[in-house]
């Protein structure tokens, strides 16, 4: 019961979508001490995978290294065992993945445990239902471990727990839908005067940063709470890093050229623009977006801008000449990590005004840029787990 409350409590605080679903496969894992497991959501009439976690494969990767795995879908039918789990609403409870009856419809895909090298023998699979009777995804725990850590089935008496929390978790997952939709709401009317900033792409900084932070964070023996509550934050932050651009003009935003400088000091504004919205700081959400939009271009020389001015008590449409350029630590490190996150996706896309560059040419610009623009420790973290990176480049595609 205590395990419960604690659990319902911890969920209850995490406000954006994408952690909360890595720390919703964590909690049930651990409370049912699942060796590893995935989390789908559901999108239309397919489930789409966005996390999984693996201890024992874990345990063969370098320190501060994250499991890497292939983002696919699969349709909610009674085919495979999570679709049969999401087509019918019911959880299934399998002792031996590969001596499933014959009789069943559904069938386990050897292919994973195959080119992994890991055996995958039970799984406890069950569906997140609203109130409403809507199934949001599934949720796939495999390979019960016994107290010796030998691998065994789910427990009967593990049913009702996990039923419960998977209430609690679909009830925390329409919340930070909501949250999500509202923080994309935000970024859709930058879009709507900037065509660069597209939902995939600030979905895309938010991963980004929140990868970067994790690998320095624990560089830093950053505690594992406070490391998860600041990710939290940041990666709803970061989403919101050029929400400014609402109050630029469309004759500056778009111009197909390259802005005079009365019009790229107007274009500059947009840090203050956005921190302004986030000046009455209410929450840890309000101070970190505030210190990401003003300084998140930045650089680490000091070259960058709009460097130390007093934007606070400028009339609403004033704009500011540029101040003397923040250098190295006293810019924030959340508005370091962004300037990289931002940077870096900014050059992989394609845009309606330039074709993506190729990722040699991308990997030499930002290592061209450690010590200058960038904070050179994070670029060191970045092409440390780069092969994350690139999987959140995988989960948010853009839509051409």
């Amino acid at each position: 019961m205590k395990k419960i409350l604690q659990i319902d409590k911890d969920l209850n605080k995490i406000q954006d979508l994408d952690i909360l679903l890595e720390r919703i496969l964590y909690y049930a894992r651990d409370a049912v001490s699942a060796d590893a497991g995935s989390i789908y959501i559901r999108d239309g009439q397919e489930l789409e995978i966005k996390y999984a976690q693996n201890d024992s494969l874990q345990q063969q990767l370098a320190e501060g290294q994250k499991l890497n795995f292939s983002i696919f879908r699969i349709p909610v039918n009674e085919k495979t065992i999570s679709g049969y789990v999401a087509a019918k609403s019911t959880h299934l409870n399998i002792k031996d993945m590969y001596n499933i009856s014959a009789d069943r419809p559904y069938s386990f895909n050897t292919h994973y445990d195959q080119t992994s090298g890991y055996k995958t023998v039970s799984s406890l699979t069950f569906p997140l239902i609203t109130n409403q009777g809507e199934v949001l995804g599934v949720l796939q725990l495999l390979n019960a471990k016994s107290p010796k850590g030998n691998i065994v089935s789910f427990k009967k008496t593990d049913e009702p727990f996990v039923l419960h929390f998977a209430s609690t978790a679909t009830v925390a997952l329409q919340r930070a839908r909501m949250t999500r939709t509202l923080l994309l709401r935000m970024t859709k009317m930058a879009e709507l005067r900037d065509p660069k900033e597209t939902g995939a792409h600030v979905n895309r900084v938010g991963s980004y940063a929140c990868e970067i932070y994790e690998a320095w964070a624990h560089k830093q023996h950053i505690p594992e709470d406070t490391l998860q509550k600041q990710k939290d934050t940041l990666r709803m932050a970061a989403m919101l890093h050029d929400v400014g651009k609402v109050g630029i003009s469309d004759l500056i935003l778009k111009k197909p050229g390259r802005f005079n400088a009365d019009e790229y000091e107007i274009m500059k504004s947009h840090t203050y623009v956005g921190a302004r919205l986030f000046a009455d700081e209410e929450s840890d959400l309000d101070s970190i977006a505030k210190d990401i939009a003003i300084s998140h271009h930045e650089n680490w020389d000091g070259s960058g801008y709009p460097g130390k001015i007093e934007w606070e008590n400028a009339k609403p449409d004033e704009i500011l000449p540029s101040g003397v350029g923040l250098v190295k630590e006293e810019i924030p490190l959340y508005a370091r990590i962004v300037s990289l996150a931002d940077v870096f996706d900014a050059l992989s896309c394609q845009r309606v005004y330039k074709e993506a560059w190729t990722e040699e040419n991308v990997m030499e610009e930002i290592k061209k840029c450690s010590g200058s623009k960038f904070d050179p420790q994070l670029v060191d973290i970045f092409f440390e787990i780069l092969p994350v990176l690139k999987q959140v480049q995988q989960k948010y595609p853009d839509n051409h």
